[in-house]
């Protein structure tokens, strides 16, 4: 068992929540954290690029010059990838760059991840959270207490949109729902800011 503080909004602490870390894989896997970074960025390519080949350049097809006895180099047409403007050898085509992940190994990644936050006291676990209205200097001074404030990830039980649009703003803040968070959201943020409920909600066993 690992007991992970409860923290109130000012930062005081307020209570220890015991977490079984057999329920997030029990021990860290590099190997899994980093298939699960390269699977969420392979995904994120577009591949939507196309450069030109020397058969997609307009110009004379003709020989520039005679190919012997006058003292340059060999020269063919002006379309050649040798000349300014001419197309390419290996021009790059568009091409798919998505990897596939099984969703077992995705939640596993995502629960190795939450773990290595957990040991590195990267996790700020509160006792609950909500905005009234929207108002981006409430969450502010929160973030300042937990010292909290320079790259976190705000999770919580459910969306709350009062709380969505006061952290919207805020520079290198992210805030979803526990049920959408994978890896790649915990591993890009120095702490995650999570609520009692919205942690029990994610480490909750997957129906079958």
């Amino acid at each position: 068992m690992i007991e992970v503080p409860i923290l109130n909004i000012q930062g005081q602490e307020v209570g220890k929540y015991q977490l079984d870390e057999s329920l997030l894989g029990g021990t860290v896997s590099p190997a899994l954290l980093k298939q699960a970074v390269v699977y969420y960025h392979a995904n994120l390519r577009q591949g939507t690029v196309r450069q030109r080949s020397r058969g997609e350049i307009e110009g004379s097809t003709k020989k520039l010059f005679n190919q012997k006895k006058t003292g340059n180099a060999r020269r063919g047409s002006i379309r050649t990838s040798v000349m300014k403007g001419g197309g390419l050898a290996f021009p790059r085509r568009p091409r798919d760059f998505r990897q596939d992940m099984p969703a077992q190994q995705r939640r596993q990644a995502r629960n190795n991840a939450l773990l290595s936050k957990v040991l590195s006291s990267g996790l700020k676990l509160l006792d609950g959270f909500s905005v009234t209205k929207p108002q981006t200097k409430t969450v502010v001074s929160m973030l300042k207490a937990l010292n909290a404030d320079r790259s976190v990830l705000i999770a919580t039980d459910k969306l709350d949109n009062n709380l969505y649009l006061s952290a919207r703003n805020i520079a290198r803040t992210a805030i979803k729902p526990a049920a959408e968070i994978n890896a790649y959201d915990l591993l890009t943020k120095r702490t995650v800011v999570m609520t009692k409920a919205a942690l029990e909600n994610l480490i909750k066993p997957a129906k079958a």
